[in-house]
């Protein structure tokens, strides 16, 4: 490496460090999301699987936590970190597969200054260790076909285990990878290979402890998540969301970049045959399958997080890596030129809204549904009532609210959901004295739940409204009602619906 190559690579991890800075900072100052305080409480009860998602989400806040103990920066540290490893497995990947330290460095910081990696390794969702898992197969793929040795199919192994244990998303990988072998003629010696089939059986006992829990749990989790490849109806309503979601998420100076790199790769510009359809094939068949997904369902923007490594790669090569004309060339140029500084920009935007609402004049936007700002007085208000009213449990009608107050209220405060029993499964059942009463029920004012209540308790009081701010808008209210006289267990246990077709299913 000459002097120019070292002081580039220099460069290049000053400004992703000082990005990772950033966000933590954001990270400690920003209330969680009501997914984030769901993911922590999974992270008090380790287990080989939940009822939405495998653990390893769980045991990325748990290493936080750890660390940071139960606040906002602990709950997301570790992830915001986790930018540093991928990045680094993005910028060898790039440089294995297309060469030279200039093209590496700017697929590294292309990713990081996406939305997808800045808010997406921010806010703890298992899209964050499931990119950077992602990012190690790429690399991992990377060095099986620069060294042409077998026992790099056993690291491949443990990458893609790592991707499954952190979202079901990543079974795409295993027909990406075949696709791959099979394009590629030089790499279809590997399909007669012993170490391509130990390296299969690598990931699959990385991934064992979630195939276990889900055999004790009559395969809940994978049922909830396969299912929704079912189609019951087509809609064209949710097609037209995926593009500008994904020009927002990638910011759109870096989807310019990425559109044209896959183009220059698919036209087998810019690289070997065998790096052009390595990212191709990761990139290509999970957005073949989303985009089949969007005629009958919504698509979430963070479902596309494991294209993003190989799109910035994608993204850099049309930056450095083909030979475009003098047009495309002054495209590409302006767009590189930008792409940190308006994605920097657009991330700094957004956690000022999400935080105070000024951007909108303090208005209702997206945010403040996912966004549990004022939930810490709100929780300090809801908290005030069950002391005065003697409650000894409080119970929520959602996933989402019973997480925040088990984050917001004083620590060993009994909450509990009081129905969906299949999400909570690996946590300790409540004492029974705290499940005697009185209760102290939290639901949106108007909610249908309060009208349900007398059918499952004698006595029903509505003792208080406490309400959550942003500023000066006030987000949402809810009701408190006092619970007592329950008409046998104050907890509904009936099935989730994914089991509700077979009557042997019993919840543990």
């Amino acid at each position: 490496m000459n002097a120019s190559e070292a002081r580039l690579l220099r460069d290049t991890w000053l400004a992703i460090l000082a990005l990772v800075v950033i966000r933590l900072v954001v990270a400690a100052v920003t209330p969680l999301s009501f997914d984030e305080a769901y993911y922590w409480t999974w992270s008090q009860h380790l287990a080989g699987g939940y009822y939405d998602h495998p653990p390893m989400v769980a045991l990325v806040i748990r290493l936080g936590t750890m660390i940071a103990g139960d606040t906002e920066f602990g709950v997301r540290a570790v992830a915001v970190l986790l930018a540093l490893p991928m990045s680094w497995a993005v910028s060898q990947t790039a440089t294995i597969l297309f060469g030279g330290q200039r093209l590496a460095s700017t697929a590294a910081v292309l990713l990081n200054v996406t939305l997808m990696v800045a808010v997406g390794t921010m806010i703890v969702t298992p899209d964050a260790p499931l990119m950077v898992a992602t990012s190690f197969v790429l690399y991992t793929l990377a060095k099986v076909l620069e060294t042409g040795r077998g026992a790099w199919w056993l690291a491949v192994g443990v990458a893609v285990g790592a991707a499954l244990l952190s979202k079901y998303t990543a079974l795409f990988f295993g027909p990406a990878i075949l696709l791959w072998l099979i394009m590629v003629p030089r790499l279809r010696r590997w399909l007669l290979s012993p170490w391509l089939y130990l390296g299969g059986l690598v990931a699959l006992l990385v991934f064992a402890p979630v195939i276990v829990w889900n055999a004790g749990h009559h395969w809940v989790s994978l049922i909830k998540q396969l299912g929704r490849a079912q189609v019951s109806q087509f809609t064209l309503r949710y097609v037209v969301e995926i593009l500008p979601t994904q020009i927002l998420f990638a910011s759109p100076l870096v989807f310019v970049l990425g559109v044209m790199g896959l183009y220059a790769l698919a036209s087998r510009r810019g690289g070997a045959t065998a790096s052009r359809v390595l990212l191709n094939a990761f990139i290509w068949i999970i957005l073949a399958y989303f985009a089949w997904h969007s005629l009958h369902a919504r698509v979430e923007a963070n479902w596309l997080g494991p294209i993003y490594p190989a799109f910035a790669i994608a993204a850099a090569v049309a930056a450095h890596g083909v030979d475009w004309s003098r047009r495309a060339k002054r495209l590409a140029e302006v767009s590189l030129r930008w792409a940190a500084p308006v994605g920097i920009v657009m991330f700094a935007l957004l956690a000022v809204q999400a935080n105070t609402g000024m951007l909108t004049g303090y208005r209702r936007d997206a945010s403040v549904r996912s966004i549990g700002v004022g939930w810490r007085a709100l929780a300090g208000e809801i908290a005030a009532v069950r002391a005065r009213t003697g409650a000894t449990c409080v119970l929520a009608a959602d996933y989402g609210t019973t997480a925040w107050l088990a984050f917001y209220l004083p620590k060993g405060t009994c909450v509990q959901q009081f129905n969906e029993r299949i999400r909570w499964v690996n946590m300790p059942e409540p004492d029974a004295a705290a499940l005697a009463g009185p209760l102290l029920f939290a639901d949106n004012v108007g909610a249908p739940t309060h009208a349900l209540l007398a059918q499952r308790f004698d006595r029903v009081e509505v003792v208080g409204e406490a309400s959550r701010w942003r500023g000066p808008f006030m987000i949402e209210t809810y009701q408190l009602d006092l619970l007592s006289g329950a008409k046998g267990d104050p907890l509904d246990r009936s099935p989730p619906p994914e089991l509700r077709g077979n009557s042997t299913a019993e919840e543990k």
